[in-house]
């Protein structure tokens, strides 16, 4: 398969950004306007463990999958060529993804409601994901945040860089020993286009 389907026009792209936050939005809204009945914490437990789930599912895959296994590496290489390039996964193949891994296997583990708070939480973890990922190679702001997130990804994609998987969470990268080795002192200061 010819690796030109992974980049999108700016529409697509877009569209990926909306399509998953209304997602999130929506299902925040089913989860806890159908929960008023005393299952809210347990709810935002499920939410709060999706989060941390995603945070290591992010690194894993980026590290593993994205960096290890074809045709996805081959792929993600295209990324690593053409930062600035508009490449994404094609939002039915995401949400297939997710349907199939995350949400089906939850409401066989639990309940609708499980389910769908844990669902929530990783797709609001994947939209914090996109939207960084988005700003670390498209946004020229000046805010620390933002400034660090760069410095970070930009350690990651220098030539021959097999460290810094993580884009929202450095944890990971220092979990299983893949934060650079100057992660305290001064890392390069961008990605360049």
């Amino acid at each position: 398969m010819d690796a030109g389907w992974i980049e999108r026009s700016r529409l697509g792209y877009f569209a990926d950004f909306a399509f998953y936050s209304l997602t999130v939005v929506a299902l925040a809204g089913l989860e806890f306007g159908r929960l008023a009945g005393g299952h809210q914490w347990q709810a935002l437990a499920c939410v709060g463990a999706g989060l941390g789930a995603w945070t290591l599912l992010e690194y894993l895959v980026h590290r593993y999958v994205l960096h290890g296994v074809r045709p996805f590496s081959r792929w993600h290489a295209m990324h690593h060529e053409r930062p600035r390039a508009l490449i994404a996964t094609p939002t039915p193949v995401t949400a297939a993804l997710f349907a199939a891994l995350i949400f089906l296997p939850a409401f066989e583990l639990g309940s609708l409601w499980f389910s769908g708070a844990l669902t929530l939480g990783v797709l609001a973890g994947f939209v914090t994901y996109s939207s960084a990922h988005h700003a670390v190679h498209h946004v020229h702001g000046r805010s620390a945040l933002l400034l660090g997130l760069k410095r970070w990804h930009a350690l990651h994609h220098r030539r021959g860089a097999s460290e810094c998987y993580g884009v929202t969470t450095r944890f990971w990268d220092h979990v299983f020993g893949t934060a650079h080795r100057t992660a305290r002192g001064n890392p390069p200061a961008s990605i360049q286009a």
